[in-house]
């Protein structure tokens, strides 16, 4: 079956948390971010991805910079916005993939520590909520996959069918002006380009998404086990102690594994709020003032992926907070009364653990909530009030 990590699996197969990185990391060794351990194909590999970071991470903002400088009196104003709203946030990507690259250890090896929690999901019921977890992160995947090929697709239509390329990125070897064939060579390498710079966007955005969902899941699963602490009867007062402890370990690696997440997380996010209102505000002057039918669906898919670089991961990371909330109210309500010394001395220090909730920080300045991201993303309206009190677009018109 086509896509098969998208559908739920039955609980005969066995599966690991791990599971649901398999589309995230198939991309990743797609574009050069996972080498082979050893051998020959290591060095090709190697090859590989410096034709990809040179391409896609370095040569595309500096394109963008070096149509700017040589041949800006040749945009249209739509074709301008066009190619700088994707300017400004190349460069973004840019910094997001070397924040992440540099980084990936991290998350290689926090996605390892899921191995050691999974050893303690034994019931049908911890194991469905695994199963479920696996098909959401590859399913978002895929769903990200298909919005953000949608908009490659549709600017590189758009402006081949009006007659230029898709961001007239700066090529000292061939000029676009020269004939149709040379426009429509021009366009299809600046789209390679593009799909490349695309697909790491796409790995910087929903890295965060798969990560924290399975974050999520795991704080589910300790919460039931909080629950039905000291519940059978037929546990003796050391075995109910240790299966205590067991749910402060759980716990402990839980806070490991946000730990190993919580630098890449913050650079990235960071990044993007730094961005996000002024790429939104010229997108959206690009639409109203500027665009065709073309265009401006090529304009709308664009804000779209805009807007999933950072606000699903904002409203997890408020269900986390929320999560952790829960965990304590969960040991509180647990049934501790009549429990020795010793078991109610390990719940207490447990629940003051707990009551330190996970939260991420952009940049180390703004925590990732769904009330910082309405903040920077109005930003835009900012941008478009600008523009309609200075008069910009209508005097871009009459030139």
């Amino acid at each position: 079956m086509l896509f098969r990590l998208i559908k739920q699996a039955p609980l005969t197969e066995k599966v690991a948390s791990q599971d649901g990185f398999i589309y995230l990391y198939r991309a990743m060794k797609f574009i050069g971010w996972i080498p082979p351990k050893e051998g020959l194909l290591r060095y090709v590999y190697f090859c590989w991805t410096l034709m990809t970071f040179g391409l896609c991470t370095f040569y595309m903002p500096l394109g963008f910079l070096g149509s700017y400088i040589t041949q800006i009196e040749l945009f249209s104003p739509g074709e301008f916005l066009t190619s700088l709203q994707v300017c400004i946030n190349a460069y973004g990507c840019s910094t997001k993939v070397i924040i992440i690259y540099s980084q990936l250890w991290r998350l290689i090896k926090a996605r390892e520590l899921l191995d050691k929690l999974d050893v303690r999901c034994t019931s049908l019921e911890e194991r469905e909520k695994i199963h479920s977890v696996v098909a959401r992160c590859n399913h978002v995947f895929f769903i990200f996959t298909i919005i953000y090929c949608s908009y490659g697709v549709s600017t590189y239509l758009s402006s081949v069918l009006s007659g230029h390329p898709p961001y007239q990125l700066y090529n000292p070897f061939l000029d676009w002006h020269d004939g149709t064939l040379n426009m429509w060579i021009v366009s299809t390498l600046e789209y390679l380009i593009m799909a490349g710079a695309v697909l790491k966007q796409q790995l910087s955005d929903t890295y965060t998404l798969v990560y924290g969902l399975t974050l999520r899941t795991h704080l589910e699963l300790l919460n039931g086990r909080i629950s039905k602490l000291r519940t059978n009867p037929e546990m003796t007062e050391d075995e109910n102690y240790e299966e205590l402890v067991n749910c402060v370990l759980d716990h402990k690696l839980i806070l490991e594994y946000s730990a190993l997440i919580r630098p890449v997380i913050s650079g990235t996010i960071f990044t993007q709020f730094l961005l996000i209102g002024v790429v939104l505000g010229i997108t959206l002057i690009n639409l109203l003032f500027f665009s065709d039918v073309w265009t401006g669906l090529a304009c709308t898919v664009f804000i779209v992926a805009i807007l999933l670089q950072t606000f699903p991961f904002c409203y997890i990371c408020n269900l986390v907070v929320d999560d952790c909330e829960a965990l304590a109210h969960a040991i509180f309500q647990s049934n501790w009364v009549g429990s020795g010394s010793r078991y109610q001395s390990t719940l207490f220090y447990f629940l003051h653990n707990v009551q330190q909730p996970i939260v991420f920080i952009a940049g180390g300045i703004l925590p990732i909530t769904v009330s910082s991201n309405i903040s920077v993303a109005k930003l835009a309206f900012t941008v478009i009030t600008i523009v309609k009190e200075i008069n910009i677009a209508d005097r871009f018109k009459t030139e």
